[in-house]
């Protein structure tokens, strides 16, 4: 039999007696590494091996990246035979492991026991077992020796609580301000809701930013009661509307009253009006674009993606500055050579696909110099650019495929829906912010939480203090 389920439909867990079980029964698992499971393993045993939660040290290992555990995948044997077969009432005796091949992050194990023998006077059952990855290479195999239950046991499923690792906590490791002496000044435009205000508020309180609210007084004061907070140390700028929030918020920008600017309760095309005036915005000579800083469980580093809300469909010219305008946040945020893949559908130039062209160009534009301080290629197709084994099984060598630290999609399409993937999909988190402008811009929305205000906030603030030491 195989893959004997672990719960009937009612939400009941049920075992496998002694008696019951035959010879060459199995059952069976699958489970992906993510970060998160390295770092509650490590939680739980004490063990701390820099091999595995340290990336720069992994790196002068053999296997050069971060790897599992060892008895990692040994507990998921143990989760098999504890839960399924036999299941409950079950007493390990023994256990003996061969590890073949590290676990690397992303890996998706397939863990099964298969029946041996069986010592009918003892009740004892030996099981064959194994761990192979997606790629269907084996990288755990042994034996298990156990004391089978001999009476059926049918209990209520006990639901474990979902446990999230210090929420972002890599993404707070990017973002960390706290070698910074001081916030930014910000103007947090139209802060007239609850969600807005509070951003603000809490961002203060992490001494991210100096806030100075820009917009109807009453509407900033009835959102701030609201919210059950205090406001009387924030500077307020009395304006009458959002329209005239935006336009005094870039004005005090012009001014150097403040140093990065936060969306409040109004409509981005509103804000951005104002931001790109040919007169009186806060134009540069590159073209301002979005970056989302990115924390996605199974990815060992953070992961930039761009452009996903401002340039809809951008040419080439409009793509260097996308590229050059993500190196300088990589740089800001402390990665002084990131890797940079640009994506799209395939890894080769096809005429027929202009993002083909347009990748081969800027990866040249790169070469004479148009775009500095990291390292460039493409096209990539997003799974060469992420794993190292889909760009070895296409034979593509290079410094960038496996290990982007940037994803340059080809158009706002499909940046967003990649961002939204991962987001949904992967678990992933993100903080995100416009750049290109004469300061950063936090581009808030309502469905972002605390963390990721806070997270945009001080990635604003890293930035504002790049801009400032090296006059981007």
């Amino acid at each position: 039999m195989d893959n004997h389920e672990l719960m009937d439909g009612n939400g009941y867990i049920e075992n496998r007696t002694f008696d019951e079980i035959d010879i060459g029964e199995s059952a069976s698992l699958e489970k992906r590494l993510t970060l998160d499971d390295i770092k509650l393993f490590a939680i739980m045993s004490g063990d701390i091996n820099p091999a595995h939660l340290d990336e720069d040290f992994a790196k002068s290992t053999r296997f050069q990246e971060v790897v599992a555990h060892g008895m990692w995948g040994g507990a998921l044997i143990s989760t098999v035979l504890g839960t399924e077969l036999p299941g409950a009432g079950t007493i390990y005796l023994g256990q003996t492991l061969r590890f073949r091949e590290p676990v690397r992050l992303g890996d998706v194990l397939q863990v099964s026991v298969k029946v041996r023998s069986k010592d009918e006077a003892r009740k004892r059952i030996i099981f064959d077992c194994r761990c192979t990855n997606q790629n269907g290479r084996i990288v755990i195999e042994g034996e298990a020796e156990v004391q089978a239950p001999t009476e059926k046991i049918r209990r209520p499923r006990t639901v474990l609580p979902r446990v999230r690792m210090a929420e972002r906590a890599r993404l707070h490791e990017l973002l960390t301000a706290a070698d910074l002496p001081e916030p930014v000044d910000m103007a947090v435009v139209h802060p007239v809701d609850e969600v807005s205000i509070m951003g603000a508020y809490e961002s203060a309180r992490h001494r991210l930013i100096r806030p100075v609210l820009v917009g109807p007084e009453a509407k900033i004061r009835a959102a701030a009661e609201a919210a059950g907070i205090d406001i009387s140390e924030f500077p307020l700028v009395d304006v009458p509307h959002s329209h005239a929030a935006a336009a005094e918020a870039v004005a005090m920008v012009r001014a150097g009253r403040v140093g990065a600017l936060m969306k409040g309760a109004l409509h981005t095309d509103e804000l951005l009006h104002e931001v790109v005036k040919r007169d009186g915005g806060l134009r540069t000579e590159r073209c301002i674009s979005h970056v989302m800083a990115f924390d996605v469980p199974t990815y060992p580093r953070p992961l930039f993606i761009t452009d996903a809300a401002i340039n809809i469909d951008p040419k080439l010219d409009a793509k260097r500055d996308i590229v050059q305008n993500a190196i300088d946040l990589a740089h800001a945020v402390g990665n002084a050579n990131p890797k940079v893949a640009i994506l799209s559908a395939v890894e080769t130039v096809n005429s027929k696909i202009a993002s083909t062209l347009e990748a081969a160009a800027l990866c040249k534009m790169a070469e004479r110099g148009q775009i500095r301080g990291g390292v460039i290629d493409g096209p990539l197709a997003f799974d060469n650019a992420v794993s190292e084994a889909a760009a070895a099984a296409k034979g593509i060598v290079s410094p960038v495929a496996g290990r982007a630290d940037i994803l340059v999609a080809p158009d706002l399409e499909s940046a967003n829906m990649l961002m939204k993937q991962l987001t949904y999909l992967a678990d992933a988190t993100g903080a995100g912010l416009v750049v290109g402008a004469r300061v950063p811009i936090v581009l808030t929305s309502r469905a972002d939480d605390a963390i990721t205000r806070l997270a945009s906030c001080a990635l604003a603030l890293l930035a504002a203090s790049y801009q400032q030491r090296v006059g981007v």
